[in-house]
């Protein structure tokens, strides 16, 4: 049904170089702080590499555990490759200057590219296993990533179907935002970052995406605001756009980086949600199922917007090395590929390479 629906659609309306924002927003902060790379977190980055490279199948993907937040748990269904924590490692690799012909680990990204391209359907569905929409999202930023910095043939005419698809499945969405299913009714916020990532780096490789879809998409992500309980001048993030939703650490985060990748860098209650974010930071447990999910989202958050950036992320590195096992790899209930290849990336993002990471 998905294909019958989304393929032969029409194709993709281009737009800017950059996603574009309400006339009053102003540009993206260009004075945040740099941040200097220790020995240790280099030693761990190489280590935590070295796993993930040892993990790799010989068809270029990873082993996880799919399925599914249950309440606080994680409810597996199958095991087997996944193309979201095959993209997900990928990204480790590319965010340490590892390409398909350059690096000590250039073969594994290759193989990795290799695998997610073969994943693609006639849709522009990224799946296996069953695996859905998270998925989709984080092989596709992959392959954005990889093509916007080696411009690969190849990648170009499916990085689009990837793109299109999103395009289609926001047309069936009454909410404007994504969900589980290309095909979902309604929308989440923890989704709907995935894609919008997805789709900025995508556009940012020179990939054509409608500026539609992400003024609709930035209009999600705005209802889904709210504040804190006894506190209007608080801004955080709520899972769907109701009063009945929730908020949480990892969900303010999206939220804040949704609207840095719709264009958006500034304003009240962006200054606010980060606020909010960094009294958050101290409540997160490692371990659990959102650790590593909502750190990836808030050290972008942090490091994109510059205030409280020190404060934040020397506690984190610092809590992330310690956990690192002897074999390089780290721990959580999800998946050690899945944990393994969140750590590295959030302690690699200050590197710069990955551009949807950059300032």
């Amino acid at each position: 049904m998905r294909r019958a629906i989304l393929v032969g659609a029409t194709l993709l309306c281009g737009m800017g170089p950059a996603p574009a924002a309400p006339d009053d927003v102003p540009a993206r902060p260009a004075d945040a702080p740099r941040v200097e790379r220790n020995e240790k977190v280099r030693r761990a980055v190489e280590r935590g590499l070295a796993y993930l490279a040892s993990t790799q199948n010989p068809d270029g993907s990873w082993t996880a555990k799919i399925g599914y937040k249950l309440n606080s748990d994680y409810r597996v269904d199958r095991i087997g490759s996944d193309v979201g924590v095959s993209g997900l490692a990928g990204m480790a690799f590319v965010a340490n200057g590892h390409l398909p012909g350059r690096g000590r680990y250039g073969p594994v990204v290759e193989r990795a590219v290799d695998y997610l391209l073969s994943r693609v359907d006639e849709s522009g569905y990224v799946s296996d296993n069953g695996s859905r929409m998270y998925s989709h999202a984080f092989a596709g930023l992959f392959l954005a990533e990889v093509y916007g910095m080696t411009h690969r043939a190849d990648l170009k005419p499916k990085l689009s179907r990837v793109v299109h698809l999103l395009v289609e499945a926001q047309k069936f969405n009454r909410h404007g935002g994504w969900r589980y299913d290309p095909v979902s009714q309604d929308a989440d916020l923890s989704l709907t970052v995935c894609q919008l990532q997805l789709l900025r780096a995508a556009q940012n490789a020179g990939v054509a995406v409608p500026k539609e879809t992400i003024q609709t998409a930035l209009r999600y992500v705005q209802r889904c605001k709210s504040s804190l309980p006894n506190n209007e001048d608080s801004t955080v993030f709520l899972y769907q756009d109701g009063q009945q939703s929730r908020y949480s650490f990892a969900l303010t985060a999206a939220g804040i980086v949704s609207l840095n990748s719709a264009g958006v860098y500034s304003g009240p209650d962006l200054r606010q949600a980060v606020e909010s974010l960094f009294r958050m930071a101290d409540e997160q447990q490692y371990g659990s199922f959102s650790y590593f999910y909502g750190h990836y989202y808030a050290v972008q958050a942090f490091y994109q917007q510059g205030t409280y950036w020190e404060r934040y992320y020397g506690p984190l590195r610092d809590k992330i090395l310690r956990h690192q096992r002897d074999d390089g790899a780290w721990h959580d209930v999800v998946d050690d590929n899945y944990a393994s290849a969140m750590a590295t990336l959030i302690l690699s993002i200050p590197n710069g390479y990955l551009p949807i990471f950059q300032r």
